[in-house]
C-alpha cells in the first residue's frame, strides 16, 4: 500500500516540476526570457569583452535596467523578449539592442545580434547591490 501512496504523491508533484521546466535551458541553447529574468533580476552584473571590462548593468523588477559603459553615465531602460533574443531600449532614443544570452561554466555569456555582431560579452562579476552611477557634469 505504501508504494501506491508514493506513486500518487509523485504523480501530484509532476505538475509542479513541469512549471519550472521553462527555466531550464538546454546546453548550447539561448536562455529563454523566463530563464534570463530569473537569473538577472535583483542583480548587478559586470561584463567584459576580450578580457577588458565593458560595462555594468543593474536588473530591477519589471524588466527595468540601468546600464553604464565603463566610466560613463548610467542610462535607464527596459528589456523585452523578441523570439529567442533579449532586447534592450534605453532612455536616449535608439533602436533596440538585441542579444542572445547563454549560461556558461563561469557565468552568463551574451552574443550581440545587431550591426557589429560578434561583440560577445562575458559576465565577470555580480552583486546584489545597486550600481554606482556617475552623474552628469559632476564637478562642474
Amino acid at each position: 500500500m505504501r508504494p501506491s501512496l508514493a506513486l500518487a504523491l509523485l504523480a501530484c508533484a509532476s505538475p509542479v516540476l513541469a512549471e519550472t521546466a521553462p527555466l531550464a535551458t538546454p546546453p548550447g541553447s539561448p536562455m529563454t526570457a523566463a530563464a534570463f529574468e530569473a537569473y538577472v533580476t535583483g542583480k548587478t552584473l559586470t561584463y567584459a569583452q576580450g578580457g577588458r571590462i565593458y560595462g555594468t548593468e543593474q536588473y530591477k523588477p519589471d524588466r527595468k535596467v540601468v546600464w553604464a559603459f565603463t566610466e560613463e553615465e548610467c542610462r535607464e531602460g527596459y528589456w523585452f523578449a523578441q523570439g529567442p533574443q533579449i532586447c534592450f531600449v534605453y532612455e536616449d532614443p535608439n533602436d533596440p539592442q538585441c542579444w542572445l544570452f547563454f549560461m556558461g561554466s563561469t557565468g552568463m555569456k551574451a552574443e550581440f545580434m545587431g550591426d557589429g555582431a560578434g561583440s560577445d560579452l562575458s559576465e565577470v562579476a555580480q552583486s546584489t547591490g545597486p550600481m554606482g552611477c556617475m552623474g552628469p557634469q559632476v564637478g562642474v
